[in-house]
């Protein structure tokens, strides 16, 4: 059922590298959408296996447009900003090769952007598909991010956020990314203009960094049901990220001293300048010159 009076495009947008695996269910769940008015933007980030085959499948079949773009390996900021970039909606809606979208996600979303012309960035609950073995590394991964946005939980079925959610105490406490992957959001594409692309410096936390730019400016709504489904395997991107090491959370810590310290909660500010301040780092150098004379005599 369509619930929305608008007829706005929503682009699609599906980053994609090796994902022959779920590809193909996550490309039906944008087939069962309710809301007609779509594309979708396939950007592949060199798959060798039959990722482009899927998708070019796909697109012989269906009546709506697919754009399919295949270029060297830039990372996953790159991919999922080249999606932006080649999109001709009003609004962007991610889809992860892995995941899925419930028939309605997009109608309700357009419906709560229709509601509120304050309104970034529409987020929503997600269901877990859980592929393989359930062992302990998983189970302590459901544990930990089964429901990143608990804070919220009110008894309206929609929560408004706006930048005063910085200053509150638990902004940085618990799990940093309170918004949600980017399969359960959908934002407006012209807030790019102000808050700028995914950063590609970035590995591991590039979604909730744009997340809270963009907070800065605009408010975000919280569906409080479920309209996608995230799935949880070996092989996705996270997994490779954190079995490689690749972290940036301590880059995030610095990117909130430089861009959001104002905003936070004075605890919060005060853990911030004792440790990315030039006085801090100045005391950080002496101690370590003491130590290393110390250590001498």
């Amino acid at each position: 059922m369509n619930l929305t009076k608008s007829n706005n495009m929503v682009s699609i947008c599906i980053p994609t590298y090796n994902g022959e695996a779920f590809l193909q269910e996550a490309l039906n769940s944008v087939l069962a959408q309710t809301y007609k008015n779509i594309e979708v933007i396939i950007s592949d980030d060199a798959s060798t296996d039959n990722t482009l085959e899927i998708a070019k499948s796909f697109k012989g079949f269906v009546d709506f447009p697919v754009t399919i773009i295949s270029h060297k390996p830039n990372g996953i900021g790159a991919n999922w900003n080249n999606c932006i970039k080649n999109a001709n909606g009003s609004f962007i809606k991610f889809l992860f090769q892995d995941d899925i979208l419930y028939p309605d996600c997009i109608s309700e979303m357009i419906a709560t952007f229709e509601e509120n012309s304050e309104l970034g960035l529409v987020s929503c609950k997600r269901d877990l598909i859980i592929e393989g073995e359930v062992n302990s590394n998983v189970m302590e991964w459901i544990d930990k991010f089964k429901n990143l946005q608990n804070q919220f939980e009110t008894i309206d079925n929609v929560t408004i956020i706006d930048k005063n959610f910085f200053s509150e105490e638990y902004f940085l406490i618990g799990n940093n990314n309170k918004i949600g992957e980017p399969t359960v959001v959908m934002f407006r594409k012209e807030i790019v203009k102000d808050v700028g692309y995914f950063d590609e410096k970035l590995k591991q936390n590039l979604d909730y960094v744009f997340y809270y730019r963009l907070l800065k400016k605009h408010q975000i709504a919280i569906i409080k049901k479920p309209l996608a489904a995230f799935r949880i395997h070996e092989n996705q991107a996270t997994n490779i990220n954190r079995k490689k090491n690749i972290t940036d959370y301590k880059e995030y810590k610095k990117i909130l001293y430089k861009e959001f310290l104002p905003l936070l909660h004075p605890s919060q500010k005060k853990k911030l300048v004792n440790t990315y301040s030039i006085k801090a780092k100045i005391k950080h150098q002496l101690l370590f010159i003491i130590k290393r004379i110390c250590r001498k005599y």
